[in-house]
């Protein structure tokens, strides 16, 4: 490989993971504000695979060719003009771009420096790939838009996952009684990470166990078992459901305001302030990250059908470069 070029994963067109290679392409050069970044490792999350198969961001994106991947660590190589915050050497993490490309996997990406944090320095670069977008998620969730307080309940649907462990973390750090719920082999984990309450969705419907909910986290969405709409019946009058993976049909929107509820949609930003403050919650011992796998980049493929089963525990990690 030149110093002009770099090892990345193309997709020609939309499909099966089967449409995924690595191929040389031109290395990215950094306009002015913006830094390049040897990526080291680059997170996989569930609208990577929604987008290569066309649906996720399969639209903003436009037509193949292009290279998926939000979620990047690595290693500044390069500063352009105007820069201030970054160096070269400094070891950075962030979801730049979204949801517009950012070609995260790939061995350089370009983006805007103000779009990364300082990486975390008590965890390696495979965890803080795993980071961004499930942690923005989570936090701008319970923290921007439902302003978690003290001593709130928060129902968090698919707890054990990439974004839901960290959820997890998140409201319990922010002093609020946490349920979740998850496969019984999860219980004991999420417990430890601070979940009060857990249900096991494969034999119990939730709304039958939990009660009097402030806020519900669902990460699952009404296209499986109607997890949205169900959740209307948990909550209590004045209560608001964050539908983030589907958002909110106008059927949803009816039946929540026929009981008094708030439903709204949520789509994740890049934020690099919220990165530093959870980098600190993550250095501090308060938050830890679970990684499920990491695969090379030439096996791409195989990771995207790993996370389609959903059944993940934590997340799944794409190693680029050392």
């Amino acid at each position: 490989m030149s110093d002009t070029s770099m090892r990345a994963v193309l997709q020609h067109s939309i499909g099966g993971p089967d449409v995924l290679s690595v191929e040389q392409v031109p290395r990215p050069e950094p306009l002015p504000t913006e830094v390049r970044v040897k990526v080291h490792a680059a997170g996989i999350n569930p609208v990577d695979w929604k987008t290569r198969a066309g649906a996720g961001m399969a639209d903003v994106l436009g037509r193949p060719p292009f290279i998926l991947g939000w979620d990047v660590s690595g290693t500044v190589d390069k500063v352009g003009f105007g820069v201030t915050t970054l160096r070269e050497g400094d070891e950075v993490y962030g979801m730049p771009w979204f949801p517009r490309a950012a070609g995260g996997y790939a061995e350089y990406v370009t983006e805007p420096a103000r779009q990364f944090a300082r990486k975390p320095s008590s965890i390696s670069h495979e965890q803080a790939a795993a980071v961004p977008l499930a942690a923005l998620t989570a936090w701008q969730a319970l923290v921007d838009t439902a302003h978690i307080q003290p001593g709130q309940r928060v129902l968090i649907h698919a707890a054990a996952g990439g974004v839901g462990h960290l959820a997890v973390q998140f409201a319990q750090h922010l002093g609020a009684h946490v349920i979740g719920t998850a496969r019984a082999t999860s219980h004991h984990w999420l417990t430890t990470l601070g979940a009060d309450e857990l249900i096991d969705y494969t034999t119990t419907r939730f709304e039958h166990t939990a009660t009097d909910i402030d806020v519900v986290i669902d990460l699952v969405g009404d296209h499986h078992d109607n997890t949205s709409t169900r959740s209307l019946q948990v909550l209590r009058p004045g209560g608001l459901l964050v539908a983030i993976p589907a958002g909110v049909s106008p059927e949803l929107a009816t039946a929540a305001q026929t009981k008094g509820i708030h439903a709204t949609p949520f789509l994740v930003e890049p934020d690099a302030p919220a990165l530093t403050t959870i980098a600190t919650l993550i250095d501090s011992g308060t938050v830890t990250v679970e990684i499920e796998e990491v695969f090379p980049l030439e096996k791409a493929a195989q990771a995207h059908t790993r996370g389609e089963s959903n059944h993940t525990h934590g997340k799944l990690v794409l190693h680029v470069t050392s």
